[in-house]
């Protein structure tokens, strides 16, 4: 006690006159956050509902349970009871014949490229147009053999080769350009319908369709990847560059 009293008298001696004693200091508060004594708090999960979740059983409970102020469970469980339902029929249709499974695996490949392209919308048109256009055209090309009463499988092979080949170009072409000025799946989408075009008139002309639906997608590929301005731009300059330049030309005094 004695030095205590002896520390205050000193610092109260060291003050100078006038001056105002400083506070006494605070404590310091710890930033820990309380823990309660009943022990460790439920965790919540992203739908906002409280609960433990440390194995499949509680998440099962949920399920069955279908509580309504439960919106994770009341989704996800008409989901499982369709999708065992598709997963069901899928299995059923595929086991009939090799063509029916054949099929359904095409279906389901088609059902995963859709759902992995479904952010992609310009490739996913393309990809779209592509496969209709490569029906079409097939279609079409052996509708003509067979009015023409052709019954060579090798001329038809031919011209529906030809116009994929065409199709597939369309596609390629239009993402190849680093720098497209316009929407890339409206330019395989116009392709494609001059490409079909091209092949109801080699319906009538065999050997018109297929050059008929390469010039069609040259231009199109052309004027919507800006390369027929581009050329029509170079083609003004040479132009005006060989014209005779007159006399009043400040440039050749």
């Amino acid at each position: 006690m004695s030095s205590k009293t002896s520390k205050q008298a000193k610092s109260k001696s060291s003050q100078k006159p006038g001056q105002k004693p400083k506070p006494p200091l605070e404590p310091k508060r710890s930033t820990r956050p309380a823990q309660s004594p009943t022990g460790p708090t439920s965790s919540t999960d992203p739908t906002g509902s409280t609960g433990s979740t440390g194995g499949p059983l509680p998440l099962l409970r949920r399920l069955l349970h279908q509580d309504e102020n439960d919106p994770w469970a009341v989704k996800l469980l008409p989901r499982v009871v369709f999708g065992l339902a598709a997963a069901y029929t899928l299995f059923a249709i595929a086991s009939e014949s090799g063509s029916s499974f054949i099929t359904v695996c095409a279906l389901v490949v088609l059902g995963a490229v859709v759902w992995l392209l479904r952010r992609r919308g310009q490739l996913l048109l393309g990809l779209g147009s592509t496969i209709l256009s490569a029906a079409f055209t097939g279609l079409f090309s052996a509708v003509g053999d067979s009015a023409r009463m052709s019954t060579s499988a090798t001329v038809t092979g031919q011209a529906a080769f030809g116009y994929w080949a065409l199709a597939g170009m369309a596609l390629l072409g239009a993402w190849m350009v680093k720098d497209h000025p316009g929407r890339r799946g409206v330019t395989v989408v116009l392709a494609d319908v001059i490409l079909v075009i091209a092949s109801v008139v080699g319906m009538f002309l065999p050997e018109a369709g297929v050059p008929l639906g390469f010039l069609g997608v040259i231009g199109v590929l052309a004027l919507r990847g800006n390369s027929a301005n581009a050329v029509v731009a170079r083609t003004r300059r040479v132009l005006g560059r060989l014209r005779p330049r007159k006399a009043s030309d400040p440039a050749d005094s």
